[in-house]
């Protein structure tokens, strides 16, 4: 391991600096669907471990976020990770229905797959540019 800070998993540095403007990565909770040919990075290691709020952040610390993209249902059915994306991502969210999301991660260039145990604990981060 060369790197001093930042991101240390190879697979997730990889899709990070692979991503283009617009392109899509979907951090997921420990029970989402990840539909057939989109790579799944698997971070799961015990229920909970690690948590959708850590991979986040850490993500977010590598990549530029220009949107955010949530289930409508994390509204009611987690307060907890609709007031957390809030926070992260203040006017950057927008939200469809869960059956919308899972057909939209088709799209995606990688899903990161979390030890989250909590409902609707999913975003699809769109990549913006830094210039």
């Amino acid at each position: 391991m060369m790197k001093k800070h930042g991101m240390l998993n190879s697979s997730i540095t990889k899709v990070l600096a692979d991503l283009g403007h617009t392109d899509w990565l979907v951090i997921a909770d420990a029970g989402l669907p990840v539909p057939k040919g989109v790579p799944k990075i698997d971070l799961a290691l015990t229920p909970g471990t690690p948590s959708f709020k850590s991979v986040v952040k850490a993500v977010c610390d590598d990549m530029v976020i220009e949107k955010v993209i949530a289930a409508e249902e994390v509204k009611d059915g987690n307060p907890d990770q609709l007031a957390f994306l809030n926070e992260q991502f203040p006017n950057l969210i927008a939200f469809v229905p869960h059956e919308d999301f899972k057909k939209m991660i088709e799209k995606a260039k990688a899903v990161i797959r979390t030890g989250e145990m909590t409902a609707y604990s999913n975003c699809i981060l769109q990549a913006g540019v830094f210039f």
